[in-house]
């Protein structure tokens, strides 16, 4: 019996590239990689058609479309991507922000409102920082590019009194900012004027020592990315989940003996040896784990953070929203 083929879509990750190349196979099917550099291109199709078999998947869809009985996938606790976001807020110079705290009553530029790493910056700067939205208007549209990968199909709106409005296809964020038209830009992407333009600046410029302290006091890294399984396919082969996440590991545990290989670099990162030193000084033997016990912490902050920011109406338990990798 022939095995399945099944398409892939994911990013162009080194935890993934050896499930992409055959190195590390799935048992049971075939993979067929659909990789894909922005992950809106993977969320929106996802989302609106259910266009491939397994996908990489925002957080915040996993977590809410489970609470809301409307996931048409099943979510594995396999995360490709986790980023810290402290440095991922930027101001214009001139807005009066001097510190956190400024942002409020401020006009913000987001992709989304609802995008996983404008959860996790709001969650940090008000836990870590003080910060208050409270008056904060909202501006939605695309950073470098006119526009939002994905469009409606992952727009999420969770509470009508808080102001969110669109700046249409006319302008970007990262022209808004320059301009003082906002006072500040959060989101996964920088603004293309970052470091050419003296007005625009990082909020937390030290922003790696404040994610290394964050960590240490919370053992919070922050995931902003889950792979699911499309539920017919789930339905159809139930023992795919099991042996995906089991690929997944044997992958990632590959992509660091690899980066760790000392005879000549595989990335170009100059003080690749230093970082992977320090990574290990930080986060121990395992700097990228997946499963639920290993991740709880982080999991559950941002169960928290998406209650506060009014996307759930209660805190989950990670077994709703996380399938039994060991069942099937």
């Amino acid at each position: 019996m022939s095995k399945p083929s099944l398409t892939f879509a994911c990013g162009p990750y080194d935890r993934m590239e050896p499930l992409y190349n055959g190195m590390v196979s799935v048992e049971g099917v075939n993979l067929v990689p659909r990789i894909l550099q922005t992950p809106m291109h993977i969320f929106g199709p996802m989302l609106k058609n259910g266009e491939f078999d397994i996908a990489e998947m925002s957080l915040t869809h996993c977590f809410t479309l489970r609470a809301l009985g409307q996931a048409k996938f099943v979510t594995l606790p396999v995360f490709p991507s986790r980023m810290f976001r402290h440095g991922f807020t930027y101001i214009n110079r001139n807005s009066g922000i001097k510190s956190p705290a400024d942002l409020k009553g401020k006009r913000i530029g987001v992709q989304g409102y609802q995008m996983t790493a404008a959860v996790w910056i709001r969650g940090i700067l008000e836990h870590e920082y003080g910060v208050s939205f409270e008056g904060v208007q909202w501006l939605e549209g695309g950073v470098n590019q006119r526009g939002v990968a994905g469009g409606d199909a992952t727009a999420m709106h969770p509470d009508p009194s808080i102001s969110i409005k669109p700046i249409g296809n006319d302008t970007t964020l990262n022209d808004m900012l320059q301009t003082g038209e906002i006072d500040a830009l959060v989101g996964a992407f920088a603004p293309m004027s970052l470091g050419k333009n003296p007005d625009v600046v990082r909020l937390i410029p030290d922003y790696h020592q404040h994610e290394k302290d964050y960590y240490k006091r919370t053992h919070v890294y922050p995931i902003m990315h889950a792979l699911v399984i499309r539920d017919d396919v789930h339905q159809k082969y139930p023992w795919l989940a099991a042996n995906l996440y089991k690929a997944c590991l044997e992958s990632k545990n590959v992509a660091v003996r690899q980066a760790e290989f000392t005879g000549a670099m595989r990335y170009m990162m100059p003080w690749l040896y230093e970082h992977l030193e320090e990574m290990q000084e930080v986060f121990g033997d395992d700097p990228w784990p997946y499963g639920l016990e290993a991740n709880r912490p982080t999991l559950e902050a941002f169960g928290r953070f998406l209650v506060e920011q009014k996307f759930l109406p209660r805190p989950m338990a990670l077994e709703e929203v996380f399938i039994d990798v060991n069942a099937g």
